[in-house]
């Protein structure tokens, strides 16, 4: 099904029938028929040069907002976590971070910088790749907020160096040219005081650790809010904390979070988050859009 050519120059990771459910914040899921996780940008380049056009592509970052179903994902998976998770500093104000760094560590990295505006990556479970890809946000600010231009690897392993101009981010939603993907971004955050940053994000931290269920396998956010509305106020108000199909269940701390109780079945997660969605719909006749990526094969 695939092809990788010139293999003996490749230096990153390449697994067969690999479980996904490792890599997932859910601890669900089925197998990839083939698994790459790459040593650096040109290692990718490389792999992508070698793959036959006709190969579904699926890429991963931090497994947070995408439940993997049972029945696994077909074709090839490229796994960025852990991999691509360079960070510098690329100019005055300017910070250039690789799709595999993690949200929290950027937001770190920033404040050691003395710069400031990037503490609401903290409550940013994933990656920069999947907070790009999905113009993620938390605390009243959004990725593309700051993004200055982006990096972007097509399927024949060329990268392209694009403004912001083109792409079009919405609420968790941003438009990227076709059969292009985020290898990174170049973000800028004005000046300030390294302490004052890292009190902002020590406060936003406990608040999150107060608000979520964080000691539970969990997605993060499910739906997106509506409009002037909060998705959790809507499924708690229709009384679905704590419902639960087999080993999954809507958190009892924060309604707009289903958590596996340590034996879910992708199945059961996917069935609840469609329960929660039909209830809230004829209950408040309010159709909520799934946050969450579902992807793969029904097992």
């Amino acid at each position: 099904m695939e092809a990788v050519h010139d293999i003996e120059m490749l230096r990153g990771t390449l697994e067969r029938n690999a479980s996904l459910a490792r890599f997932t914040s859910w601890k669900v899921g089925g197998a990839a028929d083939l698994l790459y996780r790459p040593a650096d940008v040109q290692d990718l380049r490389i792999f992508l040069a070698g793959q036959t056009q006709d190969v579904p592509l699926t890429w991963l970052g931090g497994g947070t907002n995408v439940l993997v179903r049972d029945g696994g994902i077909r074709g090839t998976v490229i796994l960025l976590h852990g991999c691509l998770g360079g960070l510098e500093i690329a100019g005055p104000g300017m910070v250039r971070a690789e799709a595999g760094a993690a949200c929290a560590k950027l937001a770190r990295f920033c404040a050691d910088q003395e710069l400031q505006g990037a503490e609401f990556l903290v409550g940013i479970p994933g990656t920069v790749g999947g907070a790009l890809a999905m113009n993620s946000g938390a605390y009243g600010h959004a990725t593309w907020e700051f993004v200055s231009h982006a990096q972007t690897v097509d399927r024949r392993g060329e990268l392209h160096t694009r403004p912001c101009d083109d792409f079009r981010p919405g609420y968790r939603t941003v438009q990227v040219p076709r059969d292009e993907w985020f290898v990174g971004a170049v973000f800028g955050f004005a000046p300030g005081s390294a302490s004052q940053a890292r009190a902002v994000t020590r406060s936003l931290l406990e608040r999150r650790n107060a608000d979520q269920p964080l000691g539970n396998q969990s997605c993060g956010s499910v739906f997106r809010n509506p409009e002037q509305d909060h998705a959790a106020r809507l499924i708690e108000s229709c009384g679905l904390k704590g419902a639960r199909i087999g080993g999954a269940q809507v958190s009892e701390k924060h309604a707009n979070f289903i958590i596996n109780l340590g034996h879910a079945t992708a199945g059961d997660i996917e069935e609840l988050i469609w329960k929660v969605h039909a209830t809230v719909e004829a209950k408040q006749g309010v159709t909520l859009v799934p946050e969450v990526r579902i992807l793969g094969e029904v097992q």
